[in-house]
């Protein structure tokens, strides 16, 4: 077994909004763990509320972080966090610096989400059809909670109206005025690369014709429910992933912001189905030699 990413602390993965460690036996960070691990990488994909606010979200992961520790006898972990598993990641680090070495954001709203704007617009809380998507966005969280066999710990709240408002660019504003660490100062520049004693990462992706619409994305259905979900984006329109625009998922070292990867591909969903060229795993596993170059 190689020891290239065998990291000074272990790895903390943190799904996004309805993420899941595995349903059935499909996982959510597919072929990512068992990439990471082969090349020695000691990994602990982790489940928090699949809907609630990122704040809720985070005072569990810090819960996890903490039975992480004594299980494994390290003093910190590495986070890395899928989509609203950024800030998630980003909550824990500020609040126990001491516990977190790092924090990656992938694919991170970590200025707000458009579609998300759009929704709050289009779907105003309390009308006929705000109601509806809450009650699929419920059903589909339901189906998947039957389905997750990857968790077995107590049963985790579900608040989808501060699920959403954490996703809006006013909420992750508010967000990020108590969070501020490894934010820019200017829009589409780079953050600090350490606050507090804790490293800060990001890499996103977006759709380019051409390349994310090629290859086994022509197989994948979320391939197209990104494209469609792209045509909500104003202030970033032709650079965003589907869900979050390329300048919105800065946060630290931006590592890069324009992988030909939608925002399901950064992960390697679905069943590994992505665009032409693309290699999520190899992102993965490149920055575990990264952090391991830090010292972490």
């Amino acid at each position: 077994m190689s020891q290239g990413s065998a990291t000074r602390y272990p790895l903390v993965l943190v799904p996004g909004m309805l993420g899941f460690v595995r349903l059935l036996l499909y996982p959510y960070w597919y072929g990512i763990v068992p990439a990471l691990r082969q090349d020695g990488a000691q990994v602990f994909a982790v489940q928090v509320s699949p809907l609630h606010s990122s704040e809720v979200r985070g005072e569990q992961l810090l819960a996890r972080i903490e039975e992480i520790l004594r299980e494994t006898g390290a003093e910190k972990v590495n986070l890395i966090g899928h989509s609203q598993g950024a800030l998630t990641a980003r909550y824990a680090a500020a609040r126990r610096p001491d516990r977190v070495a790092s924090v990656t954001s992938v694919a991170g709203p970590n200025h707000g989400s458009e579609l998300a704007d759009y929704l709050h617009t289009h779907y105003p809380h309390g009308s006929v059809k705000c109601r509806w998507l809450i009650f699929l966005v419920r059903m589909v969280g339901v189906l998947m909670g039957l389905l997750e066999t990857g968790y077995r710990g107590p049963k985790l709240p579900v608040d989808i109206h501060a699920s959403h408002h954490s996703l809006t660019t006013q909420g992750v504003a508010l967000f990020n005025q108590r969070y501020p660490q490894g934010l820019p100062e200017t829009w589409g520049g780079h953050g600090p690369s350490q606050v507090n004693g804790v490293r800060y990462y990001s890499w996103s992706g977006t759709l380019q014709p051409g390349k994310t619409n090629r290859g086994r994305n022509l197989f994948d259905g979320t391939n197209r429910t990104c494209r469609l979900f792209a045509k909500t984006f104003v202030r970033e329109a032709g650079h965003c992933d589907g869900m979050v625009g390329r300048y919105s998922s800065h946060l630290g070292m931006v590592i890069g912001d324009e992988y030909p990867l939608d925002h399901f591909d950064i992960v390697n969903q679905s069943l590994g189905l992505v665009g032409k060229g693309a290699e999520p795993i190899r992102l993965f596993v490149e920055h575990a030699v990264r952090l391991k170059a830090a010292g972490l």
